[in-house]
């Protein structure tokens, strides 16, 4: 039986602003990727956000992104590889905290945005960035873009590294993500996401923007919290994952 884990970025909201149905979103997924302060996220909400993903056995990540609360992480910034390892090694170190602090552990890091998919392009970024999770803790997870330069990076450090997909975006014929600038980017139909995550399961293969075929490896798929309609779009997903046998369990060992 095919498996697969359901992975949603959550914890972005800032202070007295909230963004996202994290509490109901917690009831679907298996892994949560928490936000770390840098591109949203405070100490209360990481608390919050973690105490709430225990109470759900969902497993717990840190999500690190660029120091951009304005622009949501999204916005490119020129930094060197230096700088990435610092900005990761701080954030996870923040997320564990509050985790252990709780009685939990950290399983996994996923870099949020821009910082993502830069390291998905760049050896140099995606190698800071993988040195920075094996030093901190060589056991963890590190979710990357499909076959990208993380992926590869992670497994070059020794890493167990996690290969991801996206029901709800686009992609160019390169495997890359299509900008979010570019109309249509986003899927925003419910039904047209699961399908597409479907199919990437099943077939190791998606249908790019460009209408040609992008052979990858489906180990998770994310559903953004803040796409338009997040929670229908991970119920749609859970249903369809189960309609075709698919299992939906952590990244990992399946535990």
């Amino acid at each position: 039986m095919k498996q697969v884990d359901l992975n949603c970025d959550m914890g972005e909201g800032f202070g007295v602003y909230h963004t996202g149905s994290d509490s109901e979103l917690m009831k679907y997924i298996t892994s949560a990727n928490i936000a770390c302060g840098f591109h949203a996220g405070d100490a209360a909400t990481i608390r919050r956000t973690v105490k709430l993903a225990l109470e759900h056995g969902v497993a717990i990540g840190a999500h690190p992104g660029l120091p951009d609360l304005a622009g949501f992480g999204r916005r490119v910034i020129d930094i060197t590889p230096e700088e990435a390892y610092d900005m990761t090694v701080y954030q996870l170190g923040a997320v564990q905290a509050f985790t252990k602090s709780e009685g939990g552990t950290v399983r996994h890091v996923k870099p949020h945005g821009a910082l993502y998919n830069m390291a998905a392009r760049s050896r140099q970024l995606a190698d800071a960035i993988a040195e920075a999770v094996y030093r901190v803790d060589p056991s963890l997870l590190l979710f990357g873009l499909a076959g990208s330069e993380l992926i590869l990076a992670g497994k070059a450090i020794g890493l167990h590294t996690i290969n991801e997909v996206f029901a709800d975006r686009t992609y160019e014929s390169d495997g890359s993500l299509t900008p979010r600038e570019i109309a249509g980017a986003v899927i925003v139909d419910a039904g047209r996401a699961a399908a597409q995550a479907v199919k990437m399961i099943k077939e190791g293969e998606v249908q790019t923007r460009q209408q040609s075929g992008f052979i990858l490896k489906a180990d998770t798929v994310c559903v953004h919290g803040d796409t338009p309609g997040a929670l229908e779009h991970v119920q749609r997903l859970r249903e369809a994952l189960e309609a075709e046998g698919i299992a939906v369990k952590k990244a990992g060992n399946g535990a």
